[in-house]
């Protein structure tokens, strides 16, 4: 039977479906008209047995008490067994049967009287010729007085002709790998094949019970209630089901047929399993491009080396359960880590020797250009003795070396480490060298970017001050911050330059743009603007000077800016503006004012004059000037930043000590510089003033869109003690009036030292006045860093050196004035002209 059954095919083909569907139509048909009734009374009257009779069928009756069974001529002619060799049992009956209904027929019938039910069963009768005859019984099951079964009644006729021509069919049906059932209405089955039989554990006992009768409760009431859906549609349906015995995937297919359900049920679990195999591995496929595509559009934004490893860690790693990662930057001549991620500082050092990059696997994959997957640690051993020891320093169990390669070089390495030992999968490993492209790629760009980034910052500081000049009039401290993480360098600069008679100059400005054009017209401003505070120009007279620059340099280039005069002889202080915020004055008890709030066009565009602001500052007050990165980020518009920076210097200087420091405490902590963010953070007040601004103002300055500047000065006043002045007369005698006045002024001093050398500095200048020019003639002495000599009159004529020659006998004197002094020059004032000489001091730093 199995071998047979193996030839048959696993689903019957459509015609023998159709076959039986429509033989199974012609049985009921022919039931329907020679079965009347169908089954007869439990007492059939003479009537009803002639009935039977004249239909071909025999009616039986047995009697389930005293086991009699009784059956008419019929009945007897259909089983093959005559008058006289009928004994009235029905082990005759039973020994008639073919050896294949042998256990099928008495089954059916139990289960009936079991049920009080009806029952239909068909069956081989065996002749005595040894042919047989197929018969189709009907009964039903009478009750006694008790309520228990007492006899069954049925009826019996001969279907030879039908069972003849369906039984290669059945055979096929029967013998089919796949399993296949006929419910009836009541949804009992009325054929089932050998795989059905098998399938719902009830061979030889499955004809007319109800799969709830053979089947677990979920499995049943689905296959039942599909059954009822399919009857009530009249269509097909379909149902998968996890079968309870052998845990395998069916696939049934329910067909209503004339009040029947036939059931096909067929194996799917192989292709289940491939399609969960092929979603599985379509879902696997998915993720990978999905990482794949996460990891090229995060490398593609990542402008540092920092930011490729900062990348890959957050791409790669967790995809792939690492639990360390390294990137090395392996350049000619220079091997350094750009960066690592899960590695004690000790791995980090033994990974970065020679022995570990010429001899190790970082060497191996450097010179084969393929990847290295290392799945244990006894690999790593085996492979490489002589760095037995890394596996325990780094504290990882597998390893997978990536070479990095860009323009056909390999230019570094990547290790992706594991916590525990790994299988690497040729897809896996087809994933990684996928991922070590992108990576050597975005690092190749990350490098040159690096490398201009430090190009670019490296012109940014050169263009900025360096150190901030330690003054007896100020106190300065600065910060400048970039524009984010963006390569391109701005026009921001600040400047802080000393004058003459220990004035100072606060200068801050914004070249509009970004660049490396706008940064190269920032540093000709910046020298520009010493230029003219050379010349002691006024604030108004030197942005006028510096509009002239900027408009010729064409249409392209504009510029903000605020020049400040502060002088802390008589603590005044002077400032204009081209298109700058204005200054934001402290003043000691903690009010801010912003004033001069109304600036003019920036330069390229402004038209002078440009507008002059005068103030008298009280001792200790805070000069905050700034650039409008620093304020608009502060707010939705710049009024709003600019009220915010006045709440938040309130706030910083409340309850601070920002007064001046005593005169024996060194001036030059507070005056270092922080040209870009984080450098030059001394100590001192005002370098945590500045720390405290920038905090709020741009609390992360990183996602800015424009670069922010703040200089922060704290105003000090001369003392009365080192300023000495004296009136001269407009007479020769006031030569020898200044000398005097020198002398006696610096042995006060103690500067007796620079006694000689200043008095014929004065005695020149005094006696130019007299020669050349015309009163008032004004002596001022002015001890600060250095000693400042200083001689003012009513001319605006500018004093030059000329050549002399041998033969003249004079022009000599602004000659001797440039030999003796350090330094000397000419300052307009509203009233004249002053020339000043400067020597420094006896052990003065200068």
């Amino acid at each position: 039977m199995g071998e047979q059954r193996d030839r048959v095919s696993d689903s019957p083909p459509p015609d023998v479906v159709a076959g039986y569907r429509a033989l199974m139509r012609g049985v009921r048909d022919w039931a329907a008209r020679r079965l009347r009734p169908a089954l007869p009374p439990a007492s059939p009257s003479s009537a009803g047995l002639s009935g039977f009779q004249e239909a071909g069928a025999g009616f039986w009756s047995w009697n389930l008490v005293t086991g009699e069974v009784t059956l008419d001529p019929v009945a007897c002619s259909v089983l093959g067994i005559g008058p006289e060799g009928h004994d009235g049992r029905m082990d005759t009956w039973l020994a008639r049967l073919h050896p294949d209904d042998l256990g099928r027929v008495p089954a059916v019938r139990d289960a009936a009287i079991q049920a009080h039910d009806a029952f239909s069963v068909e069956y081989r009768v065996c002749r005595p010729d040894g042919t047989f005859r197929w018969a189709r019984e009907c009964g039903h099951v009478a009750l006694g007085e008790d309520g228990r079964p007492a006899r069954v009644a049925g009826a019996l006729w001969d279907t030879t002709e039908i069972p003849c021509g369906r039984e290669p069919m059945d055979r096929a049906l029967l013998r089919m790998r796949d399993g296949f059932l006929v419910l009836d209405a009541d949804l009992r089955v009325t054929f089932a094949n050998a795989e059905a039989e098998r399938l719902l554990g009830a061979r030889g006992a499955l004809l007319g019970r109800r799969p709830s009768q053979v089947l677990p409760g979920v499995v049943a009431q689905d296959l039942e209630r599909s059954c009822r859906r399919a009857a009530a549609e009249g269509a097909p349906v379909d149902l998968d089901v996890e079968w309870p015995g052998d845990r395998r995937w069916y696939h049934l297919r329910l067909g209503p047929v004339n009040g029947e359900v036939t059931v096909y049920i067929t194996d799917f679990t192989a292709k289940r399993l491939d399609a969960q195999q092929r979603a599985a591995a379509e879902q696997a496929a998915a993720e990978r491009t999905a990482r794949i595509q996460e990891l090229t559009t995060a490398l593609a934004e990542a402008l540092t080396t920092r930011d490729v490893v900062e990348a890959v860690a957050e791409h790669v790693m967790q995809p792939f359960n690492a639990a360390g990662l390294v990137v090395a930057d392996i350049r000619p001549g220079e091997r350094q880590i750009a960066g690592a991620v899960g590695y004690p500082a000790e791995f980090m050092n033994a990974i970065g020797g020679e022995k570990m990059l010429r001899h190790g696997p970082i060497g191996d994959i450097v010179r084969s250009r393929t990847p290295l997957c290392i799945g244990s640690v006894e690999e790593y051993v085996r492979r490489y003795p002589h760095l037995a020891d890394v596996p325990a320093a780094g504290g990882k169990q597998a390893w997978a070396f990536l070479p990095l390669i860009a323009s056909g070089h390999v230019i570094g390495c990547c290790l992706i480490s594991f916590a525990r030992p790994r299988h690497f999968t040729g897809e896996e490993r087809g994933l990684l060298l996928a991922i070590s492209g992108l990576v050597g790629q975005a690092l190749e760009r990350a490098r040159l970017y690096d490398a201009e980034r430090a190009r670019a910052r490296e012109l940014q500081r050169a263009l900025l001050p360096r150190v901030l000049p330690a003054l007896p009039g100020i106190a300065a401290a600065a910060r400048y911050l970039p524009v984010g993480k963006d390569m391109e360098v701005g026009g921001d600069w600040y400047d802080v330059i000393p004058l003459s008679a220990d004035r100072v100059a606060l200068v801050i400005g914004d070249v509009m743009g970004h660049g490396i054009s706008e940064a190269a017209t920032m540093g000709r401003l910046r020298t520009a603007v010493h230029t003219l505070a050379d010349l002691e120009l006024p604030p108004d007279e030197l942005l006028a000077h510096l509009n002239d620059l900027v408009i010729g340099l064409g249409d392209d280039f504009y510029a903000t800016c605020l020049y400040l005069i502060y002088d802390p002889a008589d603590r005044a202080c002077t400032f204009a503006s081209a298109g700058h915020p204005p200054p934001a004055v402290v003043h000691p008890g903690g009010t801010v004012i912003f004033p001069g709030t109304d600036p003019d066009p920036p330069l390229g565009a402004a038209t002078p004059p440009f507008a002059a602001t005068e103030l008298t500052l009280p001792e200790d007050t805070l000069l905050v000037l700034y650039t409008d990165g620093l304020v608009e980020s502060a707010g939705p518009d710049i009024d709003e930043g600019l009220a915010e920076l006045g709440r938040t210097l309130s706030a910083a200087c409340a309850g601070r000590d920002l007064r001046r420091r005593r005169h024996d405490q060194p001036l030059l902590a507070e005056a270092a510089p922080a040209p870009a963010p984080g450098d030059g953070e001394g100590d001192g007040p005002l370098h945590v003033l500045c720390d405290s601004l920038i905090a709020t103002l741009l609390p992360a300055h990183q996602a800015t869109t424009d670069d922010a500047a703040l200089l922060i000065a704290r105003t000090r006043a001369l003392r009365a003690e080192d300023i000495a002045c004296w009136a001269l007369p407009e007479d020769p005698v006031a030569a020898g009036e200044a000398r005097k006045h020198v002398r006696e002024q610096l042995s006060a001093w103690n500067l007796d030292a620079l006694s000689m050398t200043t008095e014929l500095l004065a005695s020149e200048l005094v006696g130019n006045v007299i020669r050349h020019a015309r009163g008032p003639i004004t002596l001022r002495l002015i001890r600060g860093r250095v000693l400042t000599c200083e001689v003012s009159d009513g001319s605006l004529t500018t004093p030059r050196v000329r050549r002399s020659s041998e033969t003249d006998e004079g022009g000599r004197g602004l000659q001797l004035v440039t030999a003796l002094a350090q330094r000397w020059g000419t300052r307009f004032t509203p009233e004249g002209k002053s020339i000043w000489t400067e020597q420094p001091l006896p052990d003065s730093p200068l």
